[in-house]
């Protein structure tokens, strides 16, 4: 052998048998900011359920349909049709045998459902795509009032009156529609002499009701204003809801188990039980902030309402878009709440339209804003994918909320002070030792979120995030002339 393979010192593996190895504490990848719980305002509830006291809606707002593909075809329950306002009055006979009129119809991209000036005779339900409402401006040209699209109808009062449509309705996708024409309708009230009678007194009655309450559903206030004199003052009140909706805290529950003699033998450098709750109570914070976005029965996009709720012109998230939905939560809008995607998807948008957006620091990070507002991500906001297996590209949807209890905004719920808290509402309890030498300790969390009033949180659905721009005017070197980016 030669000499120089000859060991000429002591190995560095045998070394490290008499070195101090400089650790870590226990890393884990799922942790993320969770700015959304940071930045929620949290109210203390003490008695385990927070009342939302609202005034009382004569008049509920429109709900989507609800609509199921079984084998291919689109129906719906009949109940479904009283979430038409127009509809929400008919008796139970009546709106079974109109749900018996309705027809499947497939239409293509481009095509005009309703004309405006038009008359119409039909009403529709939207089982699958999209349609824009048109209407003609001042100045003569199409402008776009609005975007509907799965579970949203139109056309309801063509039923009831023979005025002129006011709107173009066309389709921007292939659509699947549920129909019922004037001509149904008419057969279906001919089945019995009182069903004509009821239906009329029910449309009546719901056309007078409209008459007295504002665009909210709400009862107007009934008041005077003006400079003359010998005016009777009128006298009002406001009545609030006999059935305010109650929210129950909602609760993380887990168990850890640590041997004793873990715990006992080797909590250097690092404490074992210590080390054990940190990274559990991480897991169960990020499972809390995934409940306050996805629980159906609390969850924030579960509690959007109808007329809350928009859908992207054309796929990816836009500056109109955004601005689209400012306008829908316009008073004292906080942030907006959007999946790290789908914020990379509006930077691209921004970048191509050259309007860069500015940046915010929040915690210590930059943040985008668009209109001053910052777009906060979270991962938590689901991904909705043909191809299962890349759950990183889709669509998905983009919050914008208004928060706190004094702006009648969104509010996180908890209870400080539960025995054995180690955290505000978190609790850790020794439930005792096994006779394995296996110590275990209940870990609980509760929580919950509430809206106060629904005009604090609108949604933009349909959020794609997967398109990208093809620049044109390349380089040589697939860079843009000029640019240097």
């Amino acid at each position: 052998m030669s000499d120089n393979l000859l060991q000429r010192s002591v190995t560095t593996a045998t070394a490290r048998n008499l070195a101090n190895t400089t650790k870590t504490a226990p890393k884990m990848q799922s942790i993320t900011p969770r700015w959304l719980l940071s930045l929620l305002p949290w109210v203390q509830v003490d008695g385990g359920t927070y009342r939302v006291n609202r005034t009382k809606v004569e008049l509920p707002p429109a709900q989507r349909i609800g609509v199921d593909f079984t084998a291919g075809v689109a129906s719906f329950y009949p109940e479904s049709l009283r979430n038409v306002p127009l509809f929400s009055r008919l008796p139970e006979s009546i709106i079974a045998r109109m749900h018996d009129k309705f027809h499947v119809e497939e239409v293509s991209l481009g095509n005009k459902l309703i004309g405006e000036g038009e008359d119409g005779n039909k009403f529709f339900v939207l089982a699958q795509g999209q349609v824009e409402v048109l209407s003609k401006g001042v100045h003569g040209s199409d402008l776009r009032l609005a975007l509907l699209s799965e579970g949203e109808f139109f056309g309801e009062s063509d039923l009831v009156s023979d005025r002129p449509s006011e709107v173009t309705i066309r389709t921007i996708t292939p659509c699947v529609l549920l129909t019922l024409s004037r001509k149904d309708l008419d057969a279906a009230l001919d089945e019995a002499p009182m069903y004509r009678e009821e239906f009329q007194r029910a449309v009546v009655e719901h056309q007078e009701l409209q008459s007295t309450v504002n665009r909210y559903g709400e009862r107007n206030i009934d008041l005077v204003s003006g400079f003359a004199e010998n005016v009777e003052i009128p006298e009002t009140f406001v009545d609030y809801s006999d059935k305010p909706r109650e929210y129950s805290l909602s609760a993380v529950q887990t168990v850890v188990r640590v041997h004793t003699r873990v715990s006992d033998l080797y909590n250097g450098p690092f404490d074992q039980l210590q080390e054990q709750m940190r990274l559990t109570i991480e897991g169960i914070k990020e499972r809390q902030e995934w409940e306050i976005i996805n629980n159906k029965k609390f969850g924030l996009i579960h509690s959007v309402d109808p007329t809350m709720r928009i859908s992207t012109r054309y796929g990816a998230p836009t500056p109109d878009d955004l601005d689209d939905l400012l306008g829908l939560v316009w008073k004292k809008p906080a942030f907006f709440l959007a999946h790290p995607k789908a914020i990379a998807a509006f930077a691209r948008e921004c970048t191509w339209r050259g309007v860069p957006p500015p940046t915010v620091d929040l915690f210590g990070v930059p943040v985008i804003t668009w209109r001053g507002v910052p777009l906060v991500p979270c991962d938590k906001l689901e991904m909705k994918n043909r191809y299962s297996g890349n759950q990183s590209f889709g669509t998905t949807s983009i919050l914008l909320m208004r928060t706190g209890d004094a702006d009648q905004g969104v509010v996180g719920l908890h209870q400080a002070g539960i025995p054995g808290e180690i955290m505000p509402s978190l609790s850790a309890r020794l439930m005792g030792l096994d006779s394995l030498g296996v110590a275990s300790y209940l870990l609980t969390l509760y929580f919950s979120c509430a809206v106060q009033t629904e005009d604090a949180l609108g949604v933009l659905e349909n959020v794609e995030v997967g398109y990208y721009h093809d620049y044109e005017h390349r380089g040589a070197h697939g860079f843009l002339d000029g640019s240097g980016i």
